[in-house]
């Protein structure tokens, strides 16, 4: 992967992403493997798996690509796209209700989630380890592809269908004590009488 987005003219272009199931794996014209961090873009350079020479992925908005996707590239067909393995920690409890527990405290750190039936996946952090462990939570490494949640108002693990990505970074002690532009309505009922 290369973060030169000079206008290559001579690489083939990939406009286009088919979702896993709508297009014919079976006749991929390569592999293209990424983590999670590669496959939440709009426009990067890609090198093909197996030597098969550099990419341009060139789509009009940023969207989370995921395993077993294809993108679709201009005079040479589709390239399969593989999820990478990455250092995760896999989120197990005793209880549903302690793991929806532990899922509400990822979130509210923001932290992109896996959600794995009995287990939830986040990407591997000591800090949050610790914090988990200390709520009752049973944390185990895992190399594994990471595919979180993409949230409600959008396929981007980002939000991007809303805007809702700050842009920024918070650490894991932030409290959102700061205007991030949020538009938020009121939606509760008024009785008028």
């Amino acid at each position: 992967m290369s973060e030169d987005l000079s206008p290559a003219t001579d690489l083939p272009r990939a406009h286009t992403v088919l979702p896993a199931g709508y297009w014919d794996a079976a006749k991929a014209a390569g592999t293209v493997t990424l983590d999670f961090d590669h496959r939440c873009r709009r426009r990067l350079r890609l090198e093909r798996d197996g030597g098969d020479g550099p990419l341009m992925l060139d789509l009009p908005s940023p969207r989370h690509i995921r395993h077993g996707d294809g993108l679709v590239l201009t005079g040479v067909g589709i390239v399969a796209v593989k999820a990478a393995p990455e250092d995760l920690m896999e989120v197990r409890c005793e209880a549903i209700g302690d793991l929806l527990r532990m899922a509400w405290h990822i979130g509210n750190r923001h932290i992109p989630a896996e959600l794995r039936g009995d287990r939830l996946r986040i990407r591997a952090d000591h800090v949050l380890a610790d914090m988990l462990t200390g709520l009752g939570a049973i944390v185990t490494p895992v190399s594994a592809p990471f595919d979180p949640e993409g949230g409600a108002y959008g396929d981007s693990p980002a939000g991007g269908g809303h805007g809702h990505g700050h842009g920024h970074s918070h650490g894991h002690g932030h409290d959102h004590d700061h205007d991030h532009g949020h538009h938020h309505h009121d939606h509760h009922a008024h009785g008028h009488g």
